[in-house]
């Protein structure tokens, strides 16, 4: 047993957990906590300027570690500025933890002053959350939050901090383990219903793989890679599962969805066995449900349960770790498969490839967006960690970017966040500083966090933010245009402000890009700068993002 405040029983939690910084904002709720934080010297605590920003930085950190990212919030509207953070992280299944503030434990439901349920507005968008009444709790509820948020299906969790908690002196037992009765997440895949896979698997003329989020949350690319080439099946990925597989590999199709490739769709669509790993079957990945790969038996392999026949009837149910079920796929198929079954298959494949290869060469001005992706594509390797924000210039990244690595890009995919890729992008950094990090932002997005400039500058986080400048919030003045007879309401943003001018208030360096043969040495001078870096690149504003799939459209009519 230790005795020390309740504060410092927070830390030394965290710690244990190997967590070495902390994204927050204080304010009165949270200072004991604060006070604490200054006192030690083993935590890097990030001063962000708005607290959603703390949420999507710990966000980013996780995606791009693979660890828990932590952010911290007073109460009142330091915890609900927190809470499109933390529903962007539940969305995208990102393991988060996050700390609010909260009123002392007499006060509690007096209506004091920044005194907000926080357990009640985030118990939709966590896993779960915590109200920490009993000070004493404290190193068992973080060895609790940890758990959730990293096992099973990864998810954010809520940990709410009275403010006589943090400051009150009792003796804490950190090596005690929890009870968590009823939390047992399945990891490995019932046998059964493995063989009856590989059975199905082995008998496919047109197979498919569609790749999810789960397969990076579970590290299971290597794995994905070595059933894909088996196999000789192509790989298609949803949005989220974007870096799941290289991008450059011969099987690889791109993503499939509304903003995906065409190749990818029509594949999905003529397959006749699609094996779907840790995705949910969005309705952006599927298009119209009733005519997706509707000639084709569905093995969904997920760790979480509810996600299995919610969207899509399913033939072939998996519940389990990505990893873990490819391995067991493995090892069966190794048994029957008959090899160089489906050789037809991937030379229609190709030809899918070669007729829709998408045009990115581009010279015209205004710039067009294709060919940024192309020069930007030029100088990604696999030390590079491309972010987005949200709208045309995510979808613009996400079709024609390609990238080979897991956890090389980093996006809001449920949510649909804007504002979400520079914090995002401020978190990689932090989580892998050797790491060359882009965020590929919107003028409209980034406004909406431009503030944390600031937090760039003064915490030397160098990372660099690559605007599609076309003054108008993109992607909805596209469907305006293409489904609203081209009335752009409250869509077109003006010439304020001047981005080169704004970044250099804050003390960091940019510059404006007009013409196409200043992307490339304007990336480059970017890199080489080691500083945090905006590039405002003046786009097409006409352009639109395709081929898309209209809303409530099938994969295999895309227009554009």
């Amino acid at each position: 047993m230790v005795k020390m405040t309740g504060g410092k029983a927070i830390l030394e939690s965290l710690k244990r957990h190997g967590v070495k910084v902390i994204f927050g904002l204080p304010g009165g709720a949270i200072l004991p906590l604060y006070d604490d934080i200054y006192k030690d010297k083993d935590i890097r605590h990030i001063l962000v300027r708005h607290e959603q920003v703390a949420a999507h930085a710990s966000d980013g950190f996780a995606r791009a570690s693979g660890k828990p990212g932590i952010c911290m919030a007073t109460s009142g509207p330091g915890a609900t500025n927190l809470t499109t953070g933390i529903a962007n992280a539940y969305m995208d299944s990102s393991p988060v933890i996050a700390f609010t503030g909260q009123v002392a434990r007499p006060l509690i439901g007096n209506d004091a002053f920044q005194e907000t349920d926080a357990c009640g507005i985030t118990l939709p968008i966590t896993k779960h959350n915590f109200k920490i009444m009993k000070t004493k709790e404290i190193p068992q509820i973080i060895k609790m939050a940890f758990k959730i948020a990293t096992t099973g299906r990864p998810g954010p969790v809520h940990i709410d901090l009275p403010r006589d908690v943090q400051s009150e002196e009792t003796d804490f037992d950190f090596e005690a383990e929890p009870e968590m009765p009823g939390y047992k997440p399945t990891i490995e895949g019932h046998p059964l219903q493995i063989k009856r896979a590989a059975e199905i698997i082995s008998e496919a003329e047109r197979p498919i793989v569609l790749a999810g989020g789960g397969v990076i949350h579970s590290n299971a690319s290597p794995e994905l890679s070595v059933f894909a080439e088996m196999l000789g099946s192509p790989v298609t990925t949803t949005f989220m599962g974007k870096s799941s597989f290289p991008e450059n590999h011969p099987l690889a199709l791109g993503t499939i969805g509304m903003h995906g490739k065409k190749a990818a769709n029509k594949a999905v669509t003529e397959s006749d066995v699609l094996i779907a790993i840790g995705c949910r079957f969005s309705d952006r990945s599927t298009g119209n449900v009733q005519y997706f790969a509707q000639n084709a038996k569905i093995i969904h392999i997920d760790i979480d349960p509810a996600e299995i026949g919610k969207n899509i009837k399913i033939f072939v149910p998996i519940v389990g770790d990505a990893k873990r079920v490819l391995k067991s796929l493995i090892e069966r198929l190794k048994e029957i498969y008959k090899k160089g079954k489906t050789t037809a298959w991937v030379e229609k494949i190709n030809q899918f490839k070669k007729e829709f290869q998408p045009k990115m060469d581009y010279d015209e001005i205004p710039i067009k967006p294709q060919r940024v992706m192309k020069e930007l594509n030029s100088i990604i390797d696999s030390n590079t960690i491309i972010t987005t924000e949200v709208g045309q210039n995510q979808m613009w990244a996400g079709h024609f970017l390609e990238v080979h690595h897991p956890r090389q890009f980093i996006s809001s995919g449920g949510l649909g966040t804007m504002g979400f890729g520079f914090p995002a992008a401020i978190g990689a950094k932090v989580a892998r500083p050797e790491a060359t990090v882009i965020d590929v932002a919107g003028d409209g997005s980034f406004l909406m966090v431009e503030q944390d400039l600031a937090t760039c500058v003064l915490e030397k986080i160098p990372v660099i933010v690559l605007i599609l400048d076309n003054r108008r919030l993109g992607m909805v003045s596209q469907w305006q245009e293409l489904f609203y007879g081209g009335r752009l309401s409250a869509t077109l943003l003006g010439e304020s402000p001047d981005f080169v001018k704004l970044t250099e208030a804050y003390g960091a360096k940019a510059e404006y890009v007009t013409r196409p043969n200043e992307i490339r040495p304007a990336l480059e001078r970017a890199i080489k700068s080691n500083e945090p870096y905006v590039l405002d690149v003046i786009v097409d504003p006409k352009e639109h993002v395709l081929p898309m799939v209209p809303p409530g459209g099938r994969l295999d009519q895309m227009i554009g």
